[in-house]
C-alpha cells in the first residue's frame, strides 16, 4: 500500500480532486465544501482548510472518495499522490 502524505493541506487536496469533477462552490471558516455531479447525482464533502490535514481525517476522505469512484482506496492513493511504494 502506498503511504498516504502526512503533510498535505485542504487547499491542495481540493486541487488534485479536481480531476475526478469537484470543485469548491463554497467555503465557511476553515471548511472547503466540494461539489461533484455525475449525470443527475451530485456528491458533496468537506475537508479542513488546514496545514496539514490529519492523517485519520485524510483517511478518512479517501475512503469516502474511493467508494464513490468504485476504485480501490490503493488505486486512488496512488492517482493522486504518485507512484505505488515497493
Amino acid at each position: 500500500m502506498p503511504k498516504i502524505p502526512r503533510d498535505i493541506s485542504g487547499r491542495k487536496l481540493a486541487g488534485l480532486l479536481d480531476r475526478y469533477g469537484y470543485k469548491i462552490p463554497r467555503e465557511t471558516g476553515s471548511q472547503l465544501r466540494l461539489e461533484s455531479k455525475l449525470g443527475d447525482e451530485s456528491h458533496k464533502i468537506t475537508i479542513p482548510d488546514h496545514r496539514p490535514i490529519k492523517i485519520g481525517t485524510l483517511n478518512s476522505i479517501l475512503t469516502e472518495l474511493a467508494g464513490r469512484q468504485k476504485i480501490s482506496k490503493v488505486e486512488l492513493t496512488v492517482e493522486l499522490f504518485g507512484k505505488r511504494k515497493k
